[in-house]
């Protein structure tokens, strides 16, 4: 499996093929449809991000050693915007999700061309998805 930081570079590269914000959105769409659905029952208020907007669910779940994410939303952007974290993130280790870096985002320049409310919503996604990290951190040790 390859490694959060090489995964962010992949995820850099895809947008930079893209000339304009257009086609980006247009991608992040795709992305949100090939997403890892969270399962119908697991679609709860204790899943459900604080700070979105929409209606964001994510599920994580111990696998061996490393966390498997899955999640869905009710909005075609903002299922884009958890799919590039959970593709990210999903396989990986509790610790390496901690410390992972999120200046990719920057990087693919997600942040500015969000809507307020939207760039609130994508800190709340990354600092519950290190949430969950940090609860399956104590159980690998």
């Amino acid at each position: 499996m390859a490694s959060i930081q090489e995964i962010q570079e992949e995820i850099v590269e895809e947008f930079s093929m893209f000339d304009d914000w257009m086609q980006r959105y247009e991608y992040m769409i795709d992305l949100g449809k090939s997403l890892p659905l969270i399962d119908e029952s697991l679609k709860t208020e204790d899943r459900i991000i604080k700070g979105c907007q929409s209606k964001v669910w994510v599920n994580a779940e111990l696998e061996s050693d490393k966390i498997a994410f899955t999640a869905d939303s009710d909005a075609i952007i903002t299922k884009g915007i958890i799919a590039i974290l959970i593709r990210a993130w999903s396989g990986q280790k509790p610790a390496d999700i901690i410390a992972a870096k999120t200046d990719f985002i920057d990087e693919i320049g997600l942040k500015e061309h969000l809507s307020p409310t939207r760039a609130n919503g994508l800190v709340s996604m990354i600092k519950q998805l290190k949430m969950y990290a940090i609860a399956y951190q104590t159980q690998v040790n």
